[in-house]
């Protein structure tokens, strides 16, 4: 059995009509871009989202998870209104599996999509209103961006990159809290390097925060078509050669 975990969360917003088209939407989010998978379901404001650690297995655990929250949502693909997924940074293999689900699906469903950021979807599940996201990216380094909410969205302070811990960009004057494996394995020298930040540990990218976003994008007239969802990977190097190592 997959843990489900049922929250009733409406994104609030300023526009009282913004609001009713978000909480009116269906979307199916994936989200397979680290270690853990999870698929969830926006239905009318509320969240319903199958979440699992996976190691290797995204591509066992994903079909089943959407076949699962579908089923008990009592919903067919051609009921929704739109499929979202997380497209990077993160593990390569990871972002192919969410991409290459969420095309297919969307393809025989004829269902547009929203392509989401996984470090934005990272920050989406903490409550602060200044949030650094950081995933780690191998070989020394991490994927980096900060994002600071407002009541009508959310703007990226510093757009994602691939750095060196010691290397990413300052962050601007703030009550800013840090997040995601990234700032669990390099804390030290993040915070080193962009000063006083409080971590908040075992945080990780989660499908429901990706409907949220998607919720909010559609509430706004954004669509795109199914091959938008393609891999964001800010890496073409995946491994140290003998001599770097």
């Amino acid at each position: 059995m997959f843990p489900i975990r049922y929250n009733r969360a409406l994104v609030q917003r300023p526009d009282p009509k913004r609001v009713d088209r978000a909480a009116r939407l269906k979307i199916l989010a994936l989200d397979t871009s680290t270690e853990y998978c999870s698929a969830a379901l926006w239905i009318d404001g509320e969240e319903r989202q199958c979440l699992e650690h996976a190691g290797q297995r995204h591509s066992q655990l994903l079909l089943p998870m959407v076949d699962r929250l579908l089923g008990e949502g009592g919903l067919s693909l051609r009921s929704l209104d739109a499929i979202a997924a997380t497209v990077g940074p993160g593990s390569f293999t990871g972002l192919r599996i969410a991409t290459a689900v969420g095309q297919g699906l969307a393809f025989g469903a004829d269902l547009p999509v929203v392509p989401v950021g996984t470090l934005e979807a990272l920050a989406e599940g903490c409550e602060s209103v200044e949030v650094a996201a950081a995933l780690d990216a191998r070989m020394g380094e991490v994927y980096f961006g900060a994002f600071r909410r407002r009541a009508s969205d959310v703007d990226v302070v510093v757009a994602p990159i691939l750095a060196s811990p010691d290397a990413v960009p300052l962050l601007p004057a703030g009550t800013w809290v840090g997040c995601g494996i990234g700032f669990d394995r390099f804390g030290a020298a993040l915070t080193a390097r962009v000063g006083s930040i409080q971590i908040l540990h075992d945080r990780h990218p989660e499908a429901r925060c990706v409907a949220r976003i998607a919720a909010r994008r559609l509430a706004t007239g954004e669509r795109h078509a199914a091959d938008a969802l393609v891999p964001l990977y800010l890496r073409d190097k995946v491994a140290l050669t003998t001599a770097e190592r």
